[in-house]
């Protein structure tokens, strides 16, 4: 007898898999956490065996999840070239999209490319900002979809990724032992700007400004220097530098989502197939980064 799989199941075990929780897997789905909780139970009666496993660190497969999860990612992965093949219209036209500085080279790049590829006639237009600000250009209207980095938690956003905020110095660097502690942050309206300063006044740090206005680059020149210290999303740390780990004295810093953001309105379907292309962007990279 011909038996057939829920792809929703399975899309929902790939993801508590990639993220090993529950509450993770349901902020990315836009689904409840008890709502993902019931769909992995589904999967398991199905089977009739156990996929996950709880440890210290969270979820972790079993024997049988394990044989599961690179099939699991085919099946997803064949679904979805389906999908895009079979609904995905010629698009004609400009889009503006939205990035903070640190995504612009790391993230999007191998996005932006293959998409270009596809759609050789839709016009791209980068603007880059900090998060806070493309959450308002994006509601004047400005731009037509933002990602933006925000603390993990309630958000109007769609969650493409989440990643630990970290220190980063010099290699081999003595900043994150002066106090005060030297530090260098984009922008007063950097994201990661409050995270870091709350972190530093609950262990009762000195902190000082190095650079506070500019570029990744400029940033990125005073740390190399060994000048400051800065506050990186874990995977957009540049080549030549360092995390700082727990021995550094610092405090532990929240992890922040990556979010797909488009207008409350219905968005264009220009936007809306670029939001489509990002989000199997991520997820291809989570893939790769899991395999």
């Amino acid at each position: 007898m011909n038996r057939n799989l829920d792809t929703a199941l399975i899309r929902s075990f790939v993801t508590v898999a990639e993220t090993a929780s529950m509450t993770a897997a349901a902020n990315a789905l836009h689904l409840t956490q008890g709502a993902i909780s019931q769909q992995i139970k589904r999967l398991e009666e199905t089977f009739e065996c156990a996929l996950f496993e709880r440890d210290r660190r969270g979820l972790k497969l079993t024997n049988a999840g394990e044989r599961l999860l690179g099939k699991a990612r085919r099946l997803l992965g064949l679904n979805d070239e389906i999908w895009a093949e079979l609904t995905t219209p010629a698009f004609t036209g400009e889009i503006k999209l939205g990035l903070p500085y640190d995504l612009v080279t790391t993230y999007l790049p191998p996005v932006l490319k293959t998409y270009a590829q596809a759609f050789p006639q839709v016009e791209i237009s980068l603007v880059c900002l900090t998060s806070p600000m493309l959450a308002e250009a994006l509601a004047a209207g400005e731009i037509d979809l933002a990602v933006i980095e925000e603390p993990v938690g309630r958000s109007n956003g769609e969650c493409l990724s989440i990643e630990r905020l970290v220190w980063v110095g010099c290699k081999g660097g003595e900043a994150y032992m002066k106090r005060p502690l030297p530090i260098s942050i984009v922008s007063d309206t950097c994201a990661f700007r409050p995270v870091v300063f709350d972190a530093l006044r609950r262990q009762g740090l000195a902190w000082r400004s190095v650079y506070a206005n500019g570029s990744v680059e400029a940033i990125t020149a005073t740390v190399m220097t060994d000048l400051a210290v800065t506050a990186s999303l874990a995977s957009t740390v540049p080549y030549g530098l360092d995390v700082l780990g727990a021995d550094s004295g610092l405090p532990e810093l929240a992890s922040f989502a990556i979010n797909l953001h488009l207008p409350r309105t219905d968005a264009n379907p220009i936007a809306q197939g670029l939001a489509r292309h990002i989000r199997d962007g991520f997820l291809g990279r989570r893939r790769l980064m899991a395999a």
